[in-house]
């Protein structure tokens, strides 16, 4: 039957495709996964059922619609549950005159995706691009801010630009790093081998994943020279000032254009060297990162590597005493600007340094430190908060939690899995719209979307307990297309699906590149974008029409605060993709 007559059986209002449409996963659905589609309307609309359809235009499932509550410019919200349908197919969903795209169910749905998300690592290298196929940023850098150091040269070339701009941090880069290690550890199967240690194509009989990791691995060693020379940042917002590739970095750091760039030592005191000053305290929120980057590093390449691992045996030991004899936090260093990572809390760092190191050593005192910190923030304090400020909660998910469980006794299982729950808990309380969504839509907000979908998979895999199955599910659906605007979160995947054109990138800009999997900053509050300084759109507005509400998006190379890639919820994500890809 044509799929035109099939729209004529339904019993429901229409609607004109401009005004509604029906949200999915572009990338697609594992067949026993919910399944559940969003129809978004800007005006009142009943709908009664929808159906399903399969490739041969045959209906599969009509069923009833569930109203949902209202989400930005959703005026009305439709949850559209097809999770009854198994069998690996393409099919579409229809309601009220208004069609899905293709919806695709199969075993293999996220094969390959977590690879996909190095494309966009690679191309970040500072060091030697394999992009460019040539070293950039060779004369980082210079100490600065620090009377005993200062206008030292320090040789940190390397690691991963945060962004658009080439701003590099240690919090962010040692998260990174982390997570994609975790990712090999527990995942392997997901990743290939493809590209060498340069970032070329062609394999080198290491996985792709472990070569982008130990990129950073090499950079983070640099930062971390000494017992007594802990670096937390390279560069500053003065970086800003021009529009330029990183072959081609024009920015003036008191040296001349494109010459040393400052690196910021960790000196448990507020930072910045004109107008702005951060809130620093402390080492141990950048010393506990260093920790668990070395400690899991150094278990993975025991076997592969034994004189790197014995050498990350011994930093992870040695940041570790940093992070223990100087508490607090080591926040971003301001340049002229008033915006820079203003991370408040260090526990969950330590929880998990202290968590990776009892892993690599079997010493229990590592184990009480773990719990100990733990019970200090069982909850990442975002969770369940209507806003918060620019990174203050970082990484948005405590991997220590699970790293805990890993290698602690029931009882002690049972208390982390418990800090999980109650996270969880808060966020799904205020996820009763249409799209079950509960994240404060802070900048990077996709970062949340992740971590909240990881804590949720872990949380299931550690529990069995499958109470939040629909909304970790929902934030993966929201990152791939089922999201008001029907955007994937992460350029170039799917391929074959909308995904932002026109990113805040002056690589994608100038060199005509597709920053094929890239996760983007993602949808921020209204209030937000209009109170930030510096934005202006550069073309029309083509989701104007779905910009209405309390949340924007904009695929504009002008709207840094919610087009721009970024590289560390880009890492973040591998650990989901992998996970998934594993699945089958």
């Amino acid at each position: 039957m044509p799929f035109i007559q099939i729209l004529t059986l339904l019993q429901v209002g229409t609607a004109s495709p401009t005004t509604a449409a029906i949200r999915i996963n572009q990338l697609g659905y594992l067949p026993d996964a919910p399944k559940i589609a969003v129809l978004c309307a800007l005006e009142r609309l009943e709908v009664s059922d929808f159906v399903v359809v399969d490739g041969s235009g045959k209906i599969v499932l009509r069923k009833l619609a569930a109203s949902a509550k209202a989400f930005g410019p959703c005026v009305s919200n439709y949850r559209l549950d097809f999770s009854s349908i198994r069998k690996p197919g393409e099919y579409r969903v229809a309601a009220a005159g208004v069609t899905s795209p293709i919806v695709r169910i199969r075993d293999n749905a996220y094969a390959g995706a977590a690879d996909t998300l190095l494309y966009y690592m690679r191309e970040q290298r500072s060091g030697f691009n394999p992009l460019f196929k040539t070293v950039v940023h060779t004369r980082d850098g210079i100490v600065v801010d620090d009377s005993a150091r200062a206008g030292k040269f320090v040789p940190v070339t390397g690691g991963w630009a945060d962004a658009s701009d080439y701003l590099q941090y240690v919090m962010t880069s040692a998260n990174a790093t982390f997570v994609m290690l975790m990712a090999y550890r527990d995942h392997p199967a997901s990743f290939a081998d493809r590209f060498d240690s340069r970032g070329l194509p062609g394999s080198n009989g290491i996985p792709d994943v472990l070569d982008e990791a130990r990129h950073g691995l090499e950079w983070l060693v640099r930062m971390f020279p000494s017992d007594s020379e802990m670096y937390n940042q390279l560069g500053d917002d003065r970086d800003h000032a021009y529009w330029d590739l990183p072959t081609t970095d024009s920015a003036d750091y008191g040296w001349g254009k494109g010459n040393e760039r400052p690196v910021y030592p960790c000196t448990g005191r507020p930072q910045g060297l004109f107008k702005y000053k951060n809130r620093s305290s402390g080492l141990a929120s950048t010393a506990g990162k260093y920790a668990s980057a070395f400690a899991i590093a150094a278990s993975i390449y025991r076997k592969r590597d034994p004189i790197l691992a014995g050498k990350l045996h011994q930093r992870a030991l040695s940041a570790y005493a940093v992070g223990k004899k100087f508490p607090g936090v080591c926040q971003g260093a301001p340049g002229r600007a008033p915006y820079y990572y203003e991370e408040d809390n260090w526990v969950d760092d330590m929880e998990l340094a202290a968590a990776e190191l009892y892993a690599l050593t079997h010493d229990r005192t590592y184990l009480r430190d773990a719990l100990d910190y733990a019970s200090r923030e069982p909850v990442t304090p975002w969770m369940g908060a209507d806003t918060a400020k620019h990174y203050q909660w970082y990484p948005w998910h405590n991997n220590g939690h699970n790293e805990i469980w890993r290698n602690a006794n029931a009882a002690d299982r049972k208390i982390v899995a418990e800090y999980y729950r109650k996270g969880l808990a808060a966020v799904v309380s205020r996820a009763d719209n249409g799209f079950r969504i509960g994240i404060p839509f802070i900048w990077c907000s996709n970062n949340l979307m992740a971590s909240f979908a990881t804590q949720a998979y872990l949380y299931r895999h550690m529990t069995g307990d499958n109470q939040f199955r629909e909304y970790e599910q929902a934030a993966l659906d929201w990152l791939f297309g089922a999201n008001p605007w029907g955007v994937s979160m992460v350029i170039g995947l799917p391929h074959d699906g909308v995904f932002a054109r026109d990113p805040h990138s002056v690589v994608a800009k100038e060199m005509h590149v597709e920053l094929t999997g890239a996760l983007l900053d993602g949808p921020v509050y209204s209030s937000i974008y209009r109170n930030l300084l510096g934005i202006s759109l550069h073309d029309p507005d083509e989701y104007a029409l779905f910009n209405t509400g309390f949340i924007v998006y904009h695929d504009d190379v002008g709207d840094y605060s919610t087009n721009e890639p970024i590289m560390d919820g880009t890492a973040n994500l591998s650990y989901l993709l992998a996970a998934m890809a594993a699945h089958h």
